[in-house]
């Protein structure tokens, strides 16, 4: 295993990352954010978009787990060979990619984007079911993760992670050296004890930490039941 990830073993990894059109959405911001989330203890951050790749890379000593979302539905999960590079260059130490099976813009497989990239990056597979899990296993992915857990039609979406998907991918991963990370829906410290005690390598935390407009949210929520 790869040192930079094996120093993640049992940590917290802070996703930073602001929607377009919301008041935090600035690389100078999310790079703060960033800063913030260093200095409370994360291990890495995980962020998307060229810009705030760069200036976060510029702003912690930690490692920076890179990706670029571009449009809204099938591969947005830095979609081409090209995004993948891209967010090398921007100064990605890992870089997390869509391991769905689904048509990607540049007439690439998933396994074709994996053997390009490898050499020049550590591969963070995005994955939303068990027959990405294994087909990021088989093209010797360096992380699976389970961040698009119910957001395909793939799973159903569980109101908090998905625990059964951590069991199931660690069992899959077992003897390979390849790390499984929880992200998706992490709310609560308690939960992400929960994603370690059922077998995440690390866990991925975003909205409950760095999006305080659904936080707020839930707060408001609460009040008007």
């Amino acid at each position: 295993m790869n040192p930079l990830i094996a120093n993640l073993e049992g940590k917290l990894i802070v996703s930073c990352q602001a929607y377009p059109g919301e008041p935090l959405r600035h690389p100078e911001t999310m790079a703060q954010m960033a800063r913030a989330a260093e200095l409370g203890g994360a291990a890495a951050i995980r962020c998307q978009g060229l810009s705030d790749i760069s200036a976060i890379k510029g702003r912690v000593e930690i490692p920076v787990l890179g990706l670029w979302k571009e449009g809204h539905e099938g591969v947005y999960i830095t979609p081409t060979l090209r995004h993948a590079r891209a967010c090398v260059n921007a100064g990605a130490d890992v870089v997390a990619i869509d391991a769905t099976d689904r048509p990607r813009p540049d007439g690439l497989t998933f396994e074709e984007t994996v053997e390009a990239l490898k050499g020049e990056t550590l591969i963070m597979a995005d994955c939303s079911c068990m027959d990405d899990v294994h087909r990021a296993i088989a093209a010797g992915c360096d992380i699976v993760s389970t961040t698009l857990a119910g957001y395909t039609p793939a799973r159903e979406k569980t109101a908090g992670p998905d625990l059964e998907f951590v069991r199931e991918a660690v069992a899959a991963a077992e003897g390979t050296n390849i790390p499984v990370f929880c992200e998706g829906r992490v709310h609560t410290p308690a939960q992400a004890r929960e994603a370690i005690d059922a077998g995440a390598f690390a866990v991925v935390v975003g909205t409950a930490i760095t999006h305080p407009t659904s936080v707020t949210g839930w707060f408001v929520g609460a009040l008007e039941k």
